[in-house]
């Protein structure tokens, strides 16, 4: 019976941290198309969970999962600036109008720096610069899509709760 309720707080206690901290939801849009999550831990870090379509664009389409972890830091006011390293994985569906071999799934490695501004309504606006490197696969014979450099660039528009 003690174990129980020494489980029990220890989970209740854990839920309510988590549910206490900050939180966005919205979209990031820019050469990527994507739904994004932010989640605060503590004061001055940020984790955010991206997934979407990225690279639709140009005719090479593949969907997308990226996981960051951002140090935040405030400006003035409303304005932070961030930046933090983060993973991703993804799956290629080629390219629309040529017939290229490549491999479909790829996974990431890479960073994000940005700047955001909040609102004194639950709005949060971003723009933000994520350069991606491919670490494995989704490549076409030349290499050419290895980094994700200028391409990372995305206005991120979010409803915090």
């Amino acid at each position: 019976m003690k174990k129980l309720f020494t489980t029990m707080v220890i989970m209740l206690a854990v839920a309510s941290v988590a549910f206490a901290q900050p939180r966005a939801i919205g979209g990031r849009l820019g050469y990527n198309l994507e739904f994004s999550y932010q989640h605060g831990i503590g004061s001055g870090f940020m984790v955010e969970l991206d997934a979407g379509a990225t690279n639709v664009w140009n005719g090479w389409a593949y969907a997308d999962v990226n996981a960051m972890f951002d140090w935040v830091f405030n400006i003035n006011g409303g304005w932070n600036w961030y930046v933090g390293p983060g993973v991703g994985v993804g799956f290629g569906f080629g390219h629309w109008w040529h017939d290229y071999d490549y491999i479909p799934f790829r996974l990431n490695v890479g960073a994000q720096i940005g700047v955001e501004y909040q609102f004194n309504i639950p709005l949060n606006l971003s723009l933000d610069w994520r350069p991606m490197v491919n670490v494995l696969g989704f490549t076409r014979g030349n290499g050419y899509h290895w980094y994700q450099g200028f391409y990372g660039v995305a206005l991120g528009v979010r409803y915090r709760f």
